[in-house]
């Protein structure tokens, strides 16, 4: 069959033929033999040829010549079958010519190179297929690979969105690597939360980059080597061969400005079997840490004689003084126990023992330095270096937040009629009186009648209606009436709160010192001798003392010592002859609290009710006209007092940094809350807060 040629750019009859003829050679590719066929430009219009459709496989040769990209796009998506967007801001000519046929997907990658190179591309969202702006490519693209490999089922010229994660590089530094590698309208981003690349470029571009990566993301370590040690000791040792190892490396470190992203030498020693573990970015590294241990791993000279048992330990963490004692008891015990049992008539069993740890071993504490003094062989002296090692680690820290919540609500109510009268005339030579007298001072009305007018006595608090009477020229107080309602609220919290090491007694007392008198003297003699009198005074803390043991357990829960008290002094009696009346309250007890969780220690419910009343008998139980004849009073009074308790855990010092910082700025915070409301009668505006505090260092990450 001859070729047909079809011109996008023909005469406007051939050009509404174009479609037509397309979709004609497909359909009757479906049931016949196909041979090449040929899409030109500027051929005349033919009429539809007779023969059958091509086939999916069949070969095409594609013959373009400068014609609108948009023509070409609908052909082959039509040829394709299917469904083609072209954007509007899509225009030019293209020349797409093939010399030979070949397959469809050849001639799709053909279409999709030529399109790139005029800054265009093809693609794929949910079935659709839109050409639009290389640069708007990335944002259009539905397709996104989030294996590791290379991205499968794209065509070279088609834009893809993959997902690379990396093992043992780092995302951040292989984005300057590979954005050089990338279109300038495609995208790479660096996730450093999962160490992952999110790239997006051409599916041929994105395949290179994947062989790019497996090159580079491997890891930069050596297996773990084991080095076992004769003579040295393994804690002693670690830490002098990674010092030498860094020195060295500083030579070869990275370059000025550039992270050091290479493996570090690590170093661990097992005290246990005396041996070193060791993982370096090399082969060569690692035989530099054997050579250096083989020479340090020589025998302690001899040449002094006894002075060649002697080691010096410093100590991190413990008290150099407890662990001397606490080791000698273990030397002593050690000593003992395997001893058999002494006849009749020899020394002791105990005395043996302590001879044989002091020829054996012997452990001082230097204080000034918080060192030991170990004279012991090599043998013994591992044993102990290794009971040292786990004795001398950093002890955890508890941070105890104890809330102390009273509550108290008071409520009082008075109601009572008081009235006197005289009785008789002012002639007669004997006046009696008639009434009701209840309560005292301020409340009694015979009192006030008396000294009220002087000032003597005032009435009591709440309303007093009274009424006087003229007697003799004298006006009297002759009744009375009182009523009074009184509530009191009290709202008490305090949270002292404070840090102590594991196992570690912590004492806090906010308060006053008060004094009280213990004993007095005074000389009564009438004689020519000097009076001297004195007082005996003890002062003793008025106010809130909380003092905490805690010891932490292996599984994470703390054992609290609690001694809690809160006390106060009376105010009534302040002045009182005796001294002072203490008001406690106080806890004592041992409790087991998780890590983090909140506690009841205890505390005091009590709820309190007192009635008084002073009545004339029988009168006073007459219905409402009795109440002219009584005085009643009552009160309430209800307390609520719990204390809780909170131990934290503090196990290193990034942990205590933190906390201390969160309470910082809980107190700076507080400070700057309360600041004054700028006045300009008043030039001090400002009240004194704390400064800002620096960031918590974040620890760094171990090595893979």
């Amino acid at each position: 069959m001859t070729p047909t040629r079809i011109s996008p750019t023909a005469p406007s009859p051939a050009r509404t033929r174009l479609g037509a003829l397309l979709a004609a050679t497909v359909l009757a590719g479906a049931t016949g033999a196909w041979a090449p066929v040929a899409l030109a430009q500027n051929a005349p219009a033919a009429p539809l040829p007779s023969t059958s459709a091509p086939k999916p496989g069949d070969p095409i040769t594609l013959n373009f010549t400068d014609a609108e990209i948009e023509s070409v796009a609908r052909t082959i998506g039509l040829l394709y079958g299917m469904n083609v967007v072209v954007d509007p801001r899509v225009k030019g000519k293209l020349t797409l010519v093939t010399e030979k046929p070949v397959n469809r997907s050849t001639a799709m990658a053909q279409f999709l190179t030529s399109l790139r190179l005029q800054g265009f591309t093809m693609v794929e969202s949910a079935g659709l297929f839109k050409v639009v702006p290389e640069a708007d490519a990335k944002l259009q693209s539905g397709a996104v690979e989030t294996n590791d490999s290379a991205p499968k089922g794209a065509t070279g010229g088609q834009i893809v969105t993959q997902i690379f994660r990396l093992n043992f590089e780092s995302a951040t530094n292989l984005v300057a690597v590979l954005r050089p590698l990338i279109s300038p309208n495609n995208t790479i981003n660096a996730n450093p939360g999962n160490n992952s690349l999110v790239i997006t470029d051409y599916a041929d571009n994105l395949r290179r980059i994947a062989r790019i990566i497996a090159a580079m993301d491997v890891s930069n370590a050596t297996e773990v080597e084991v080095i076992e040690l004769k003579n040295a000791i393994a804690v002693d040792l670690a830490p002098l061969i990674l010092k030498l190892i860094d020195a060295s490396a500083t030579t070869t470190g990275a370059a000025a400005g550039a992270a050091d992203t290479g493996f570090k030498t690590t170093v661990i020693a097992e005290s246990r079997s005396n041996t070193l573990i060791v993982r370096a970015a090399n082969p060569a590294r690692v035989a530099l840490v054997k050579s250096l241990v083989e020479k340090l791993d020589q025998p302690s000279s001899k040449s002094n004689g006894d002075l060649g048992n002697l080691h010096v330990v410093y100590l991190k963490n413990a008290d150099a003084t407890k662990l001397a004692a606490t080791l000698r008891a273990a030397l002593s015990g050690a000593a003992v126990n395997p001893a058999p049992s002494a006849p009749s008539g020899s020394a002791a069993p105990g005395a043996a023992g302590a001879q044989a740890a002091t020829s054996g071993g012997q452990v001082q504490a230097d204080t000034a330095t918080n060192s030991l003094i170990i004279t012991a062989p090599d043998p013994q002296y591992r044993q102990l270096r290794e009971v040292i090692e786990r004795l001398d680690a950093r002890r955890a820290q508890v941070y105890v937040e104890s809330l102390i919540a009273e509550v108290s609500a008071d409520r009082a109510a008075e109601f009572g009629v008081q009235w006197q009268g005289a009785l008789g005339n002012n002639g007669d030579s004997k006046i009696g009186l008639l009434g009701t007298n209840f309560g005292a001072a301020g409340k009694n009305i015979i009192n006030l009648a008396t000294g009220g007018a002087s000032g003597a006595v005032l009435p009591a608090t709440g309303l007093n209606v009274g009424v006087a009477q003229q007697t003799n020229g004298v006006y009297v107080l002759g009744f009375l009436a009182r009523f009074l309602e009184s509530t009191g609220a009290g709202n008490v919290l305090s949270t002292p709160n404070l840090l102590t090491l594991d196992n570690e007694e912590a004492k806090i007392v906010i308060g006053q010192n008060v004094p009280f008198v213990t004993g007095q003297f005074t000389n009564t003699n009438s004689g020519t001798g000097s009076v001297n009198p004195f007082q005996t005074i003890e002062r003793k803390d008025v106010g809130l003392t909380l003092k905490v043991k805690p010891q932490i357990s292996e599984n994470g829960t703390v054992k609290l010592t609690i001694f809690q008290e809160v006390s106060s002094v009376q105010a009534s009696t302040v002045n009182a002859p005796n001294g002072p009346t203490t008001n406690k309250r106080t806890i004592e007890s041992n409790v087991l609290v998780d890590d983090g969780s909140v506690v009841v220690l205890g505390g005091l419910l009590q709820d309190e009710f007192t009635g008084s009343g002073d009545k004339v008998p029988g009168v006073s139980d007459v219905p409402f006209f009795g109440n002219l004849f009584k005085s009643e009073a009552r009160t309430r009074k209800k307390t609520n007092l719990m204390v809780f308790l909170r131990p934290v855990v503090v196990r290193d010092s990034a942990s205590t940094e933190r906390l201390s910082l969160d309470r910082y700025e809980q107190m700076r915070t507080g400070m700057q809350d309360a600041q004054p409301v700028p006045d300009a009668k008043v030039p001090i505006n400002e009240a004194p807060t704390l400064p800002a505090a620096a960031p918590v260092a974040q620890p760094k990450k171990a090595a893979p």
